[in-house]
């Protein structure tokens, strides 16, 4: 069955960054856009950056543009969100998720889920 494993997470302190890692199997990846989502506790999921299958395409929302870059190596099934400059407000669990049918900007496309990572930023 498809597994995504997420890992990188942490806390760290305001003007930090750090590397989520998102293994995939069960899937053929190449297949695949992907993305990162994230949950704060009492707010909605929100689909923060996606990538297309080959990478050529990504996506972000205005809360992490120019702080977050979003990729993927189809060689080793991995999709990684390179966060800098992290605020308080980055506070949440953080998901990797797959996407078959469109090119990762579109949360309702997203089918399959990680467990999650926490990420914690401390002010």
């Amino acid at each position: 069955q498809v597994q995504l494993v997420e890992s990188g997470g942490g806390l760290v302190q305001a003007g930090g960054s750090l590397r989520l890692s998102c293994a995939a199997s069960g899937l053929t990846f190449s297949n695949y856009a992907m993305g990162w989502f994230r949950q704060a506790p009492g707010k909605e999921r929100e689909l923060v950056a996606g990538i297309s299958w080959e990478g050529g395409r990504t996506y972000y929302a205005d809360s992490v543009k120019g702080r977050f870059t979003i990729s993927r190596d189809n060689a080793k099934n991995t999709v990684y969100l390179q966060m800098d400059s992290l605020k308080p407000e980055d506070t949440a669990v953080y998901y990797c998720a797959a996407d078959r049918r469109g090119s990762g900007d579109y949360k309702r496309h997203y089918e399959f889920y990680g467990q999650g990572t926490q990420v914690t930023v401390s002010s």
